[in-house]
């Protein structure tokens, strides 16, 4: 079974496609063909990067993201990079959606009424639920209606949140109608956790897990015995960390002083929060991390600033995580910064010395997937994880049209 994977972000649109049989491998096998289109660096360009049968090839487009998805896709049966013969020979298409809200707690197959409840749900996550129904409708227009395409919430894995951790603190009846926690990176988190388990040789349900998803979103997750137990996202992807662009929290009393002022509306604030805070907002520099420490190397205190706040934050909730665990098996980094800056890494580490934990910091420095970069003394292992989201939706959107 030939199975597409679009799994589309904030700023990017990852894609994947598996040739899956069954039994399916423990360990994530390579794709068919891969994808990224890239559209949050520069305005009005995106960078398409795409590996398939000519190897990878590299290109910069002056279009919008939903065209760009168009041209990705293409690829897979036009041009060098082909694959298959025709889009004809593509079985199902898996689809990354970040909030599912109260409707749903399992990946479902894509129908009419899946799709209004995206919809509806894009105030809930106005940089993510549109980008993910823009997929699903890209493939509609694309490779037509009849081809089965499969929604897998990101927020399906915290539904086992206990009550005191997604309930917030609100008279009772908002919380009735909805206005709760739920968590995102879901998919990303559970993947991390099972994957976790598997380097360090032992089960999953003896295991007490935090896992720091950091990337131009990012999160962090509790996780006991398999279940999510705490995250640090909430009702929308908002709440929490600092991000590329997103605040994270802030004192809510902080956006009600700018409501009052009448310099800001709704929608100013929904700017401000979600596209002009975070790493961009204050660096003065970039939502990139990348960007943010190469303007440090020349002296930018601005920058600075921004990576000493966005360190703060994560230690914060990291030590908020750690607590509601009890104790700690295990840390894992994983997504873009989590990968790929052992700067943040190293700091993080550092403020938990006194619980024993001990970094190697030529493994550290080297960034490996996959891999213990911990002192053998270490009191907790500490591991980067290349997360395999694009994976972990092509076996739930298998299994899902395997026994449907």
């Amino acid at each position: 079974m030939k199975i597409l994977v679009l799994n589309a972000g904030s700023s990017s649109q990852k894609s994947s496609l598996y040739d899956l049989t069954a039994p399916l491998p423990q360990d994530p096998p390579k794709p068919m063909w891969t994808a990224q289109l890239d559209w949050g660096r520069q305005p009005g360009l995106v960078d398409l990067k795409v590996q398939g049968a000519a190897g990878v090839q590299r290109w910069q487009l002056q279009t919008s993201p939903s065209e760009g998805t168009q041209i990705m896709l293409q690829t897979i049966w036009q041009g060098e990079q082909a694959v298959l013969p025709d889009a004809s020979a593509i079985d199902g298409v898996g689809h990354r959606v970040v909030h599912g809200g109260q409707d749903y707690s399992q990946s479902v197959r894509v129908t009419k009424a899946v799709k209004e409840a995206i919809a509806r749900l894009i105030p809930l996550a106005p940089a993510h639920n549109p980008a993910n129904l823009k997929g699903i409708t890209a493939i509609e227009e694309i490779l037509g209606t009849d081809l089965p395409q499969v929604a897998v919430f990101d927020t399906a894995f915290h539904r086992q949140m206990p009550a005191a951790a997604a309930t917030y603190p609100i008279p009772y009846a908002l919380t009735q109608q909805g206005m709760k926690r739920y968590g995102f990176h879901g998919i990303s988190h559970r993947y991390c956790a099972q994957r976790a388990a598997q380097l360090l040789e032992r089960p999953l349900d003896s295991l007490r897990l935090i896992t720091c998803h950091l990337g131009n979103g990012a999160s962090l997750a509790a996780i006991a015995q398999g279940h999510s137990v705490d995250t640090t996202m909430g009702f929308t992807p908002l709440e929490g960390l600092m991000m590329g662009s997103r605040s994270g929290s802030v004192d809510p009393g902080l956006l009600i002083h700018l409501l009052r002022q009448g310099d800001y509306g709704v929608d100013d604030l929904d700017r401000l929060l979600n596209r002009e805070s975070g790493l961009l907002g204050v660096s003065g520099v970039s939502s990139d991390m990348r960007d943010v420490l190469a303007a440090i190397a020349t002296g930018n205190e601005q920058a600075q600033l921004a990576l000493d706040v966005y360190i703060h934050r994560l230690r914060y909730y990291v030590g908020a995580m750690l607590m509601s665990l009890g104790g700690l098996d295990g840390l894992v980094f994983t997504a873009g910064i989590g990968e790929r800056s052992p700067e943040v890494r190293a700091a993080v580490c550092e403020s938990l010395g006194f619980l024993g934990v001990r970094l190697d910091g030529d493994r550290n420095q080297e960034s490996p997937a996959d891999a213990l970069i911990s002192t053998p003394d270490s009191a907790v292992p500490v591991l980067v994880i290349q997360t395999q989201e694009d994976w972990a939706i092509a076996q739930e959107c298998w299994h899902l049209l395997e026994h449907s």
